[in-house]
């Protein structure tokens, strides 16, 4: 009697010790799973509650707590993106520029499109007098405390047209790539950004955000984009 006793009890033992392998690596899966996306933080709290005080996933019933202000997963909502487009949403309308400077929040982060003729004139990569005013406000929004440490890139798009063979800009990757350059200049040594949370690129007429087959798609190309970049983006940036 005492030796079945004893056979069923570590039978029972077994049971358990498997069942907690299994508790433990769907633990491990899910916490997988998060450290590769974004998830909303009250999300995750959900789920891992659900595995707290749980027989035998940890050792002596440790469970997890997780900080209520937990910095990591609370940037993961960037909600102040959504407030840095509702106050550049307000001042581009409020100089009449609504149409001409388009705002969207996109996968990568926030996109501040300059369209065609707002900041340089025609195949020139100069920044017009008008410009200076406007870049100056936003430069102003971004150096604000909240949006202080946000990774920038400025990038620059021309459509299909040849530059025709200019000595400055021989092709339309050099005329992309001043106006860019042009732009972070002004932003890092006129407005005091710091130069190491921004770049530069120029795309020529290769990322085209409509097809160069008439005169106003061809003006939606011809473009500046300012991108606000969001916290998953910012670890692929060269420290």
């Amino acid at each position: 009697m005492r030796r079945e006793r004893r056979t069923n009890q570590n039978n029972t033992d077994s049971w358990l010790t498997t069942y907690s392998d299994m508790v433990t690596l769907l633990l491990a899966f899910f916490v997988l799973l998060f450290s590769f996306s974004e998830i909303d933080a009250q999300k995750f709290r959900s789920i891992m509650s659900s595995f707290q005080g749980g027989a035998g996933v940890l050792n002596g019933s440790t469970t997890l707590e997780l900080d209520e202000n937990l910095e990591p997963l609370e940037d993961t909502l960037e909600s102040d993106l959504e407030s840095l487009k509702d106050l550049l949403e307000e001042y581009a309308e409020s100089i009449g520029l609504g149409p001409e400077i388009v705002l969207s929040i996109e996968e990568r982060g926030l996109v501040i499109r300059f369209m065609d003729k707002v900041l340089f004139d025609s195949g020139k990569a100069d920044l017009r007098p008008e410009s200076i005013e406007i870049l100056s406000s936003i430069a102003e929004i971004l150096n604000m405390d909240e949006f202080s440490s946000r990774l920038i890139k400025v990038e620059g798009h021309t459509d299909t047209v040849p530059t025709g063979n200019s000595a400055e800009f021989p092709t339309n990757w050099e005329l992309s790539s001043a106006r860019a350059t042009n732009v972070l200049r002004y932003l890092v040594e006129k407005k005091g950004i710091d130069g190491g949370r921004i770049s530069s690129s120029g795309y020529s007429f290769y990322r085209s955000i409509a097809p160069n087959d008439t005169n106003e798609n061809k003006q939606k190309n011809r473009r500046v984009d300012i991108v606000i970049l969001k916290t998953s983006y910012e670890v692929m940036e060269p420290k």
